[in-house]
């Protein structure tokens, strides 16, 4: 039957060819269930370099925030896969994006460059810009298999670059039945409508690729939908919160009825407010049920690739990253979206499992963020990292190195303005204590400044405090200093 079929499978369906169990979708996945505790005893890290590269796996979602794991915290939302690749490894406490969007986001991770430098400054359909190269593509000229499956959201869905096995989708696309690509050793088919959820499909398409022979060492990368709106879970998770579940309300979810005090009029009038969004959520009930839901079906994908990975003996020997392409307002200020530089926003899980390099339940602090992804992996794979990248690696903070030398600060920039949800374009830096923003197109422009070591939910905007003048002043230098630096200014 070709290439295309060589995988099948059997069970009680009888013997499926590849695209039927594709079709199965959630309705054939959804009763697997994968948590497993970590492991008991001492750990001793092993040498580095391992005498084999590393098997790499890269899985991301579309919108969480750090605290929608029960790893963290979060008493009403369980994430038993999350949970295990923390428990097994390091979280990050403080990851953050460089924009918070989709698009830019993706294309940040993919080359390790700033929205600027990379050419994807928002979700208006960009390119990656011509010649500068993603982490596959490296990995792929030393040696490694490579994978793509789900959502990049760049033109041309990474369909220019060489795969060895690709399953996704151009842009946007619904939960269920989406038109989805699928290929072999650089050749992708055509887009055809496949009956199921999505992310379950694409799922599943790299575990039966992951099940095949593979000789050389392979980077995965399963970048999922979920939770993104419209935050349709799979079926069998529908209801899953629907059973007098109380949310609770954040504490400055009415905030837009006082007029937003001290916040600038750029902030007040954006329009990704719940009720205002064109999403049709009304209710913070609403919300965060169906956003809870969506990630617990995010957090299941996690457990079928754990699983297969662990059938195979190639758990131990696979780097597993976890993460966000950026985070989400669940209610703070009556907001939904992200887009802002506020904590919600921008922050996003990370986590990592290895373990001859990570000591087990690792916790780490520093400011990392998604621009350190590109060059953490090609340092773990043993691959010169090209000398334009702006991040910078995360191995030394992996291996629980207290003191490496790290950044103390970061820019940030959001540009899609005119947009979806009307936010104003705002940039700012990022201290590890202070925060300025900057709505650099209002006239006269709008700022604000937190203490987040006092204010970490960003309640009083301390700009225009004649006691803060001089960190204003200062921060703002900073800024078009740093702005300047990274290209973005």
């Amino acid at each position: 039957m070709g290439k295309m079929s060589r995988m099948q499978v059997e069970g009680e369906h009888g013997k499926l060819s590849r695209r039927e169990m594709l079709k199965l979708g959630a309705g054939g996945l959804g009763s697997l269930a994968v948590a497993a505790p970590a492991r008991a005893g001492a750990w001793t890290p092993g040498p580095r370099p391992t005498p084999r590269r590393p098997n790499l796996v890269i899985i991301m979602g579309d919108g969480i925030q750090p605290g929608e794991m029960s790893v963290a915290g979060n008493a009403i939302i369980q994430t038993p896969n999350m949970d295990r690749v923390a428990n097994e490894g390091m979280r990050f406490r403080n990851t953050f994006v460089v924009n918070a969007l989709c698009a830019p986001s993706r294309g940040t991770i993919l080359t390790g460059l700033y929205s600027r430098r990379n050419g994807v400054i928002d979700n208006k359909f960009r390119s990656i810009g011509s010649g500068i190269p993603i982490f596959p593509e490296l990995l792929h000229k030393e040696g490694y298999e490579v994978a793509f499956c789900g959502k990049s959201h760049v033109r041309g869905a990474l369909r220019e670059y060489y795969w060895d096995y690709y399953i996704g989708y151009v842009m946007q696309q619904p939960f269920f039945n989406a038109p989805i690509a699928e290929g072999f050793d650089g050749k992708t088919g055509s887009d055809e409508v496949i009956e199921g959820y999505s992310d379950d499909i694409i799922t599943q398409g790299l575990v039966g690729w992951l099940e095949g022979h593979r000789d050389k060492p392979f980077c995965a990368c399963l970048w999922l939908k979920a939770p993104h709106q419209p935050f349709l879970p799979p079926r069998h998770l529908a209801l899953l919160y629907d059973d007098g579940t109380k949310i609770p309300k954040p504490d400055t979810f009415d905030e837009d009825l006082k007029g937003y005090p001290g916040k600038p009029r750029a902030f007040a009038h954006c329009d990704n407010k719940i009720g205002v969004d064109s999403t049709g959520v009304g209710t913070l009930e609403e919300l965060v049920k169906k956003h809870y839901a969506a990630t617990v079906g995010f957090d299941e994908n996690i457990g079928r690739v754990l699983k297969v990975l662990e059938q195979s003996g190639k758990l131990d020997d696979t780097v597993i990253i976890v993460t966000a392409d950026h985070g989400y307002f669940l209610g703070e200020w009556h907001f939904m979206d992200k887009r802002l530089m506020h904590e919600p926003s921008i922050r996003v899980p990370l986590l990592v499992r290895y373990p001859p390099l990570i000591k087990p339940g690792s916790l780490n602090d520093r400011m990392a963020l998604n621009l350190d992804l590109a060059p953490t992996i090609l340092d773990l794979a043993g691959v010169e990292i090209p000398s334009s990248v702006q991040g910078s690696s995360l191995v030394p903070l992996l291996e629980g190195n207290q003191a490496a030398p790290w950044r103390n600060d970061w820019f940030y920039a959001f540009y899609e303005y005119p947009g979806y949800n009307m936010v104003p374009k705002n940039r700012g830096i990022r201290t590890e204590r202070y925060k300025l923003i900057e709505y650099w197109e209002q006239d006269p422009k709008e700022y604000e400044l937190y203490d987040l070591q006092n204010d970490p939910d960003e309640r009083h905007n301390l700009h225009g405090d004649a006691q803060y003048a001089n960190l204003s002043k200062d921060l703002l230098r900073r800024l078009y200093e740093l702005g300047r630096e990274v290209g973005e200014m």
